[in-house]
């Protein structure tokens, strides 16, 4: 018999602690997961209050671009508007709330049955790190009354994701972050975004599709840095384009509450009036209260915890993996990384080599309106690091937007590296352009070259063919 009461405690139901929780359970071992379920629930960040419910309200927010546009294509909606334009379909905001929510409970229901399939013991509580091999968790007894239960695990996994940052200042306690605009009520008729990364600017897109007024502030020359940055400036031109009223170099100094709503004053001068404001300036991983000073866990300068290409921590028996560790933060990232912990802790597979986690060509989505999908390397970064490379793009306006009257234009680019004509940077702004990329991504993991790209038949009629009919090289 073990000395311990369990062979792998996870502490987070998110989408690593849960891989993680159920691949090492299918494999024999004696594994319990501890998430507060009254709080995210089990899925974590990506499944309650991120990547599935954004991009829920991404395409809703679509729809009132597709009503108008089938104007162009001979769809008639009927009465008159005051204007004598055809009156459009309305959004019914407390719809679109409710059905979101009973997905995301369905998806909660499906993740329980996953791990409880497998044999995972999911306990409802706060887990904290108490020694090397101790978790303590705090509960909520039957009749309201805190609870606690000591439990020993021979190894324990840490993965409990990050959390929303808003810097301090006056008026702080009048703003929302990503984890509330789900269920603001009543809808903001006035949204000003703070920030300019890709949640900032997913939000700014979608609540301007719904049919917010929205004024989006970034205090940097343009938004998304670390992405290419002539995606960056295409993007940001369709944003404004749409209608989302962009201001760059620009911040807020105050917000205080008026009988007009929220009075947010600006750096330089002026003001914005708002219903709502929403800080996506950032995340930060969730340690708080978790206990890793009791250990001497390492942690870096924003609280991450620092692991080994194993996703080890400076003590041998406890792991982390996800967003807590403040590396790659994106949900299938965290799947990898915890198939990476599974076969160190209980040794790969038979007959099969222990998994490793590359970081290199990572494909990812930006559901912005258009979209971003991107995989490899920006221009700058492959110039820095392949020395001479060739660049191809291709900018136009979609077979669609012919007939819709729309503006939106799609940008492709390819980055290769001239050496060995290995395509080494993709990027695409344009409709469904995640979905087209996680097929390029595929065979830039396999190594494709340019060549293989030119060899490639297109299909026809699409947007995905441009990628592999660019020719001609854009003169340096």
């Amino acid at each position: 018999m073990s000395a311990f009461d369990f062979d792998l405690f996870v502490i987070g139901g998110g989408s690593g602690g849960v891989r993680a929780a159920r691949m090492a359970a299918q494999r024999g071992a004696r594994v319990a997961l501890a998430e507060t379920l009254g709080t995210d629930g089990l899925g974590g960040t990506c499944v309650n209050v991120g990547c599935i419910p954004k991009k829920l309200y991404s395409y809703a927010a679509h729809y009132a671009d597709a009503f108008h546009e089938s104007l162009g294509f001979g769809w008639e909606f009927g009465a008159l508007d005051p204007s004598g334009k055809p009156a459009l379909p309305t959004l019914n905001w407390a719809t679109l709330k409710a059905n979101r929510a009973q997905e995301i409970g369905r998806l909660n229901g499906v993740y329980s049955n996953l791990l409880r399939g497998a044999g995972v013991t999911v306990f409802d509580g706060f887990a904290r790190v108490q020694g090397e091999h101790g978790v303590g968790l705090a509960t909520i007894n039957a009749d309201g009354s805190p609870g606690h239960q000591n439990f020993t695990a021979k190894n324990i996994l840490i993965a409990t994701g990050g959390t929303p940052h808003v810097p301090h200042f006056v008026g702080r306690e009048h703003v929302i972050t990503s984890n509330d605009i789900f269920d603001l009520e009543p809808f903001p008729k006035r949204l000003l975004v703070v920030g300019g990364g890709y949640i900032a600017c997913e939000f700014a897109s979608i609540f301007n599709g719904l049919g917010s007024h929205v004024t989006q502030l970034y205090r940097g020359e343009q938004v998304l840095r670390g992405f290419d940055d002539e995606i960056r400036h295409f993007v940001a031109a369709e944003m404004l384009k749409s209608g989302v009223d962009l201001r760059l170099n620009a911040g807020v100094v105050d917000i205080h509450r008026t009988a007009d709503g929220l009075r947010v004053e600006l750096e330089g001068g002026g003001e914005v009036l708002a219903d709502a404001v929403l800080y996506a300036t950032g995340r930060v991983p969730n340690v708080a209260g978790l206990g890793l000073e009791t250990v001497g866990l390492a942690q870096g300068a924003q609280g991450e915890i620092v692991v080994d290409a194993h996703y080890r921590t400076n003590v041998p028996s406890i792991y982390a993996v996800g967003d807590v560790t403040n590396r790659m933060q994106l949900t299938p990232v965290a799947l990898g990384e915890a198939m990476v912990v599974v076969d160190q802790v209980l040794g790969p597979v038979a007959g099969k080599p222990a998994r490793e986690m590359s970081y290199e060509f990572v494909p990812t989505a930006v559901f912005t309106h258009p979209n971003i999908g991107t995989v490899g390397y920006t221009e700058a970064a492959a110039r820095e690091t392949f020395g001479q490379i060739t660049v191809f793009r291709s900018e136009f306006k979609a077979l669609r937007h012919t007939l819709s009257g729309s503006s939106e234009r799609t940008l492709m680019k390819l980055v290769v590296d001239s050496a060995s004509d290995r395509v080494v940077g993709l990027h695409m702004v344009g409709a469904e352009a995640g979905e087209i990329v996680q097929g390029f991504a595929v065979a830039m993991k396999a190594g494709a070259t340019k060549a293989v790209f030119d060899s490639t038949i297109g299909i026809h009629p699409t947007a995905a063919e441009e990628f592999v009919t660019m020719r001609e090289p854009v003169k340096n």
